[in-house]
């Protein structure tokens, strides 16, 4: 997109016409996301992996993504292009799933899901930052072009689990194949819109963690992550050694997706009236309840019940945890500051949830599982706590 382009005024005809496409791009990219997180773990499990081998390649995810989501934005940055590299991640991800089917061994597997992810991990934010350059250009919200990803999470997790239901799970990679390519065919009918993106300061890393409240803050947010990661890794394994079909498992999905787009609606208008760390120390306590209720829960239908409160748990503390750490760190730190959560929360609590998750899970069973998961909730409460007590008495 040229910059004579750029500067012009979008016709209202055309600007409709743009989100219509954003907006169906969205649908679909999300719908693979649904694919990755509830079905391929049920994949391979029906393939003869232990909950341990799971674990280790769910771990591959966030471990790459760390490197992934860093090479990617640099490569934005210096090309100047958002859509050729999502078209480029969307046939490496063609690429990779294809090289699954024939493939028995554990350990290859594991290389070539790791590639799958590097392809894959970096789609959400990249989109993320094209939908937020659009809103200048279409004059659409970033939001109302985001909920369709939400419900394409929502209508894919519930509708391919029916389907697989029908036709068994042997179906899973074909079916993201399809969500794959059908969004790689999207994606050459959006725009290539460009902003100036503010580059990583890796110095800036190092400035954040000599101060210790930004220091305890993500050692925090590290406490609450690994329980979210243990539950969303683990939530389709456990469902289906309950007795669950896939369609259950999807309905499942459908309930977590679709409850988090009111109070995401809610805290974006009515957010900034409360105070970020009670709100953070309440989501603790809803994962922490949850997590207990999915240890002690043993017909999969009263999970769908569990799923409902991911819109307190999910809901507050992704949309709180972003706005406090906007507050805690100085504006010169702050792409650094993203850096740094996105690292935390995506990549060391998968990994660790992965890997240490696993073990758990295959040698002491889902209960320990799920229980050990709450317990790392109620620490992370009651830090929030201890923090927000804290600074009531600073003043």
């Amino acid at each position: 997109m040229d910059t004579s382009e750029i500067a012009r005024v979008v016709p209202s005809k055309t600007a409709r016409k743009e989100t219509f496409s954003l907006r169906i791009y969205s649908f679909s990219a999300y719908s693979t996301a649904a694919m990755v997180v509830s079905f391929i773990p049920l994949y391979f499990l029906d393939r003869g992996f232990s909950e341990q081998q799971i674990g280790i390649i769910y771990s591959t995810g966030p471990f790459i993504s760390i490197f992934a989501n860093i090479i990617l934005g640099m490569a934005s940055d210096k090309y100047r292009t958002i859509k050729k590299l999502l078209m480029l991640l969307l046939f490496g991800q063609l690429v990779m799933i294809s090289l699954l089917f024939p493939i028995e061994n554990f350990a290859l597997v594991c290389l070539v899901m790791m590639g799958f992810y590097f392809f894959q991990t970096p789609i959400n934010p990249l989109s993320d930052s094209l939908l937020l350059l659009s809103s200048q250009y279409t004059g659409t919200p970033y939001a109302l072009i985001r909920i369709f990803g939400s419900l394409g999470f929502a209508v894919t997790a519930y509708t391919f689990g029916l389907i697989l239901k029908g036709i068994g799970s042997h179906w899973t990679l074909p079916l993201a194949l399809c969500t794959i390519a059908i969004t790689l065919i999207l994606t050459t009918r959006i725009k290539d819109y460009q902003g100036t993106a503010r580059k990583i300061d890796f110095t800036g890393f190092f400035k954040l963690l000599r101060q210790r409240d930004v220091l305890l803050f993500f050692l925090i947010i590290l406490t609450i992550s690994i329980p979210h990661r243990m539950y969303e890794g683990f939530l389709a394994v456990s469902m289906r050694q309950m007795g669950a079909s896939d369609s259950l498992v999807g309905l499942a999905w459908l309930v977590s997706a679709l409850s988090e787009i009111p109070i995401l609606y809610l805290l974006g208008k009515y957010g900034h009236k409360f105070k970020e760390l009670p709100l953070l120390m309440i989501a603790s306590i809803m994962y922490a309840v949850r997590l207990w209720l999915l240890s002690d829960i043993q017909d999969p239908r009263w999970v769908i019940a569990t799923q409902a409160m991911h819109s307190i748990s999910f809901g507050i503390y992704f949309s709180t945890a972003l706005r406090y750490l906007s507050q805690l760190i100085p504006d010169e730190y702050r792409a650094s500051g993203q850096a740094v959560y996105a690292v935390v929360w995506t990549g060391l609590a998968g990994v660790i949830s992965g890997m240490f998750g696993g073990y758990i899970y295959e040698h002491f069973g889902r209960e320990v599982f799920f229980q050990m998961g709450a317990g790392f909730a109620l620490v992370a409460a009651a830090a929030f706590f201890t923090r927000y007590y804290i600074s009531r008495l600073d003043r």
